[in-house]
């Protein structure tokens, strides 16, 4: 073997560790980010279960937490620690929702942020960023805000139940609304 053709095999080992080092650290970071995202659902889902845990004695089922608001078992999460600021931070998230519920009885009932998101997708031929379609969420609908975590689990669930389609673009995920004739190909497969 020359010297010539050692030090191209050199270089080409050097180049492919350093692709594969680079590589190695891009998914690192993808599965931390990962890992971050599944702790906060984890913390989240703890918090429903200690609420659910909470109101399962209950005799009465017609007695609602959101009828309870003003009993002390906010007032002692709110004056505890880190993990009790947590818990009140959810309780308040709960009770918003659990408003909210309570006042659509009265109201035209408000869509669900998987139906609009859909919705929005039909309005494309081509496949849309989460992003994208979050500020398109905003601008035509400025009472909803969901977070850009929100509204990308969203479009996960609704994957995951078949409506949309996700694409993977490079690093890039994508979606597109699966068509009806689409769908029930889809099935017969």
């Amino acid at each position: 073997m020359t010297s010539q053709s050692a030090a191209t095999l050199r270089s080409r080992y050097v180049e492919q560790a350093a692709s594969d080092l680079e590589e190695n650290r891009r998914r690192q970071q993808e599965l931390e980010e990962r890992i971050r995202v599944l702790k906060q659902e984890e913390a989240l889902l703890a918090d429903i279960l200690n609420l659910a845990e909470r109101y399962e004695g209950f005799a009465d089922p017609s007695r609602l937490p959101e009828q309870m608001q003003d009993e002390p078992v906010l007032a002692k999460a709110k004056s505890g620690s880190g993990a009790a600021s947590r818990r009140s931070a959810s309780a308040r998230t709960a009770s918003k929702s659990r408003t909210a519920k309570a006042g659509a009885k009265g109201k035209s009932h408000r869509p669900l942020l998987g139906d609009l998101l859909a919705d929005l997708l039909a309005g494309h031929d081509e496949p849309r960023l989460a992003k994208e379609l979050r500020d398109e969420l905003l601008k035509k609908y400025p009472d909803r805000n969901p977070t850009p975590q929100v509204v990308r689990n969203t479009l996960e669930a609704l994957v995951a139940k078949g409506r949309i389609r996700r694409h993977k673009q490079q690093r890039s995920v994508m979606y597109t609304l699966v068509k009806p004739a689409s769908a029930a190909a889809d099935t017969a497969s």
